[in-house]
């Protein structure tokens, strides 16, 4: 497995991604989630063109897995991190968070955030595992709140969600790899 930019040609495939690795929510009761469309073609080439789309390539170059993120109120925001089923349980999903902790460091970004559903194994359980930490209401900057906001308005929050947090030591320090265990 490589991690690199995802290209123009990957955009396709990473939609191929998002449709399987949405598809194991059908079995635990979130068939909304199962058949959500994947982000368009055009807001996967804004992550690609701006160099927060990451995808993890397979022996023969072809994405397995992907991650987008944006800059949000100092921390580099993982807007999505989609691991193909055949590729899952094999640490894809954690090497892609290395990978965006470290872009996240070399620009001074001081932590990793997400949102992400609680009851879904894969999901909140998953990342707290790695580190990262829910925050309350109060610790939520105003741009996660846009992004809650914006998730809520989406139907999103027919299942239980939270945001979650993890802080980055400055470049230099600790490796982020470290931190997440890779």
């Amino acid at each position: 497995m490589r991690i690199r930019p995802a290209t123009p040609g990957d955009l396709p495939a990473l939609q191929d991604v998002e449709r399987a690795a949405g598809a194991p929510f059908r079995d635990l009761g979130m068939p909304e989630i199962a058949d959500d469309d994947p982000p368009t073609l055009d807001e996967l080439e804004r992550y690609r063109k701006a160099g927060r789309c990451w995808v993890a390539a397979d022996e023969q170059d072809r994405p397995t897995a992907y991650l987008t993120a944006e800059p949000v109120d100092g921390a580099l925001h993982v807007e999505q991190v989609s691991v193909h089923p055949r590729a899952a349980r094999r640490g894809v999903g954690r090497t892609l968070l290395a990978h965006a902790a470290e872009h996240a460091r070399e620009r001074d970004l001081r932590a990793l955030t997400l949102t992400t559903f609680t009851e879904v194994p894969w999901n909140a359980p998953y990342y707290a595992r790695l580190g990262f930490r829910v925050l309350s209401e109060p610790d939520l900057t105003p741009g996660l709140r846009r992004i809650r906001a914006e998730e809520s308005a989406h139907g999103l929050d027919q299942w239980p969600r939270v945001c979650m947090r993890l802080e980055l030591p400055p470049a230099g320090g600790t490796s982020a790899g470290l931190l997440l265990g890779g």
